[in-house]
């Protein structure tokens, strides 16, 4: 099974079979992948990289680093310390995977937005390894999932996000890396942890809701693009649903 980044600057093999996908609500992934993180995993005799122009690892903890391209800023890797395995996100596998989630893992640390809606006056954000740091007016209000080829690659499984007035975006620390897609999207990442920050077309700003400490009293409103969803997951909330935007 083949899998890469966005851009292409990194791409690599895994040799079935796989892992059921876990997804993990964890703050970490939650702040790297910009909404949550869907991984499967291979035993590192299986995983063969066969691209890394854009490869950067980054150490989230004492236990496990985390890889992402440094080009596109797409959430790839998670590899524990030691271990003769590797995490793969299921967003990043080309074509159908036969895969199916197993688990959540980390549900205590479940965004408000898509469990149940708090109460907030101010927004704060923070990419993981703190590089980036803002305020934002609150409440967060209307969030939108979108299940687009791109969104999926870049955060690994499918991407949450909710629209702003870019003039409201108070930093604290800036230290941010652009990556213009296909589309002619700008797409804003940390380009020290990988962390997903934002998405800027057509006069439209839209932040990744992952990356807002709760409580964020954002709700999630509907699922676009869902016609490119990933085979191992079901939108089963009943959320309005379209095809494309």
């Amino acid at each position: 099974m083949q899998g890469s980044c966005l851009c292409g600057g990194v791409t690599f093999t895994a040799e079935p079979p796989l892992r059921p996908v876990i997804v993990c609500h964890c703050t970490q992934c939650r702040r790297t992948s910009g909404h949550v993180w869907a991984a499967t995993a291979v035993p590192m005799d299986r995983f063969h990289l066969t691209g890394t122009a854009g490869l950067r690892w980054y150490r989230s903890s004492s236990q496990a680093e985390r890889g992402f391209c440094a080009l596109c800023g797409a959430s790839l890797f998670w590899k524990p310390e030691g271990a003769d395995r590797i995490s793969i996100a299921a967003g990043a596998l080309e074509g159908p995977t036969g895969l199916e989630i197993e688990a959540h893992w980390h549900l205590e640390d479940a965004g408000d937005y898509y469990t149940t809606p708090a109460t907030a006056d101010h927004l704060r954000g923070q990419c993981l390894c703190g590089a980036n740091c803002f305020t934002l007016p609150g409440p967060m209000g209307a969030v939108t999932a979108c299940h687009c080829t791109q969104c999926r690659k870049l955060s690994g499984h499918f991407a949450a996000s909710f629209d702003v007035d870019e003039a409201l975006l108070h930093w604290l620390d800036r230290s941010v890396a652009e990556f213009v897609t296909p589309g002619g999207g700008e797409r804003g990442f940390c380009p020290t942890c990988g962390s997903s920050l934002y998405f800027r077309k057509d006069g439209v700003f839209s932040v990744e809701a992952g990356c807002i400490d709760n409580p964020t009293g954002g709700q999630l409103s509907r699922h676009i693009f869902a016609a490119d969803k990933g085979d191992y997951y079901a939108l089963t909330d009943g959320l309005p649903q379209s095809a494309e935007a």
